[in-house]
This record gives structure tokens, sequence and C-alpha cells, in this order.
């Protein structure tokens, strides 16, 4: 495509495009759903100037490609504030353990079990993101890998119920311990209590992002498996199928509950998505931004929205819910995009 087409493209993606697409990137990024595979298939089934913006995602040098992958940044923006105080807690333990060359605590086994978690998809996303991207965001391609992704949530669900029992639900969130003298199973004291702001108190009575249970049963999924939940995460970039899926459904299938396979992903997922961001700031700066970094900022701050609506939602679904209306969902919608795209 040469310059002048694609300065012509660039100026299809409106403002208010530009804030519907955010929401659907920052909504869809954090359900097990895929965004990647919303942010095609939604504007192709809007059609007119929408499927446009799709048509030009296939491009080697697209700005859509570029504004959808830019807004990855918002994505880990909202979930490092949700999980701001664990974020501090995992990169000092990081650099503790470094200091004394050993592990001692869950918080240090669940840095290194990121950091390892991360090393496989950081390398497979350099190498094959963009061409992965180009290749397969089309909703053709869209529809049956949003029905591949219903396939693996199914699956996780049933290992789940057949491993936990039928009844068996997401564990219930302990109480925030209260200041004392106590030590938790981390090995880490409690402290003083200090007075709350409103959303801290929101989000500590409401949702508890990050227990110390769940820290230690997170602890426990073992390096082995983190490097291969980690490198399921680059199905991810076909568009339809879920990162936040894949993850929680390997979580599942170590054990874990609905709401820590939840946590588990959302830790998982922030270095990840905040990279793909990343790269593409220098194209969102270059050429490629000409005429749409206005709509990129507009769309950012929709995303923000959108991913903390979702990880409010989420947080407070797996307490006692399951993967299991999500499959039906992208099988179903899956299912009927493939009929609309595939046919015609």
């Amino acid at each position: 495509m040469d310059l002048a087409t694609t300065q012509e493209a660039i100026y299809h993606i409106t403002f208010f495009q530009a804030v519907v697409i955010g929401l659907i990137q920052g909504f869809f990024e954090l359900f097990p759903l895929s965004s990647l595979g919303h942010t095609v298939l939604i504007p192709s089934w809007i059609g007119g100037n929408w499927a446009t913006l799709v048509r030009q995602e296939s491009q080697s040098e697209s700005p859509y490609l570029a504004f959808i992958v830019g807004l990855h940044l918002a994505n880990a923006v909202a979930l490092l504030f949700f999980y701001l105080r664990e974020w501090e807690r995992i990169i000092a333990s990081f650099f503790r353990s470094l200091a004394r060359r050993r592990l001692e605590t869950d918080t240090e086994r669940l840095a290194w079990l990121i950091v390892i978690a991360t090393v496989p998809v950081g390398i497979i996303g350099l190498i094959f993101e963009h061409e992965f991207r180009v290749l397969f965001a089309k909703p053709e391609a869209a529809a049956v890998f949003l029905m591949f992704n219903g396939v693996i949530l199914f699956a996780g669900e049933t290992y789940r119920r057949r491993t936990q029992g039928p009844a068996a639900t997401a564990a219930v969130t302990s109480p925030v311990p209260t200041a004392g003298p106590q030590t938790s199973a981390n090995g880490r004291s409690p402290g003083p209590s200090r007075p709350k702001g409103a959303i801290a108190r929101f989000r500590d009575e409401r949702m508890v992002a990050m227990d110390e249970d769940a820290e230690h049963q997170l602890a426990g999924i073992g390096f082995v498996s983190a490097l291969w939940i980690g490198a399921s995460q680059a199905l991810a970039l076909l568009a339809g199928i879920s990162r936040e899926g894949v993850v929680m459904v390997g979580g599942l299938f170590r054990g874990l509950t609905n709401e820590n396979a939840m946590r588990f992903a959302f830790l998982l997922s922030t270095p990840v998505i905040f990279a793909a961001g990343a790269i593409k700031v220098p194209d969102l700066l270059g050429t490629l931004g000409n005429g749409i970094r206005g709509q990129v900022v507009a769309g950012s701050i929709a995303a923000v929205v959108g991913s903390l609506v979702a990880i409010t939602f989420l947080s407070r679904y797996f307490k006692t819910r399951t993967l299991l209306p999500f499959a039906i969902y992208s099988l179903l919608f899956g299912f009927a995009s493939l009929i609309r795209f595939g046919v015609y």
C-alpha cells in the first residue's frame, strides 16, 4: 500500500470509532473472549467504513493494526493500577531473591514464575507478532479461532468439574488480614493498619485482588507448568483466541480455582500486554500515526475504562461462577460469524 493510500485510510478512523473500538479492546482483552477477534468481527458485522478498517488490518503497513496494538498500553495501565500493591511486592521480592540467590517466600516464587512464563511468549511475539496479526486478522479466521477458543474454555471447565467436583466453584476469598503480630503463609507480616481511601476500601472489601491464600496457591504452580502456560499465551496472536482464556485453562489444569486462575492470567498478561503496546509506540509516532494520534488518545482512555469495568466484574464473577458461559458465547458467536463471513 503506497503512502497516499495509507494516508487516505488513516482518516477513516474517526473519534467515535476510536472510542468504540477502545471500549471493545479494553473490555474483551481481559475477558476470556479475545479482544483482537472482536476488534475484527464487530466492525465487520457493522459493515460500511467499519469493515474497511478491518480490511486495512490485513495490510503489512496498517494504521488500524498499529492503533489496536497500541491500545494494549491502556490495558496494561488498568491492570497495573488494580494490582499495584501486588506488583510492588512482586518486584521487590524479585530483586530480594536476586540479592540472596535463593527463594524463601511465596511472593519471590511467584515473581520468578511470572518471569519464566513471560520469556517464551515474549520471544514468540517479537518474532511472529506482526506476521500472525496481518495473516489471520480476517473475519473468517477470527470466527474459526473464536470457536476454537470456546473449545479450549469448555475443556478447561470440564476438567475442573471432573477433578474438583460438579458443585465446586471458585474459592471463597479469605478476609483481609488485620494488623497484629501474626505472620502470613508467605512470610509477610501484615504490619500496622493505615487509613484507606474509597477506592482502596472498595478493592479490599468487595474484591480482594490478591489475598495471601491465593498467592500461596499461585506460587505452587511450579516452574515447568509456568513455562508452558506462558508459552500458550502465544495463541493469542491468532485473532479469536483469548490470552486470558488459555492461561486460565492452563491454571485449571494445575488445580487452581477459577478465581485464582483469573488472577494468574491477569498477572501473566500485564508484562506481555505492556510490551505489545510499547512496541507499537514508534509506529504511532511515525508515519502510521499521522492523523490518528488524537484518536489513539481517545481510544486509550476508553480502553482504560473498559478494562477497569472488566477487572471489577470478573474479580467478583469468578468468586462463584465458571468459564462455561464464555465457552458457549465463543462457540455461538464464532459459528454465526463463520456463516456470515464464510458464506459471503
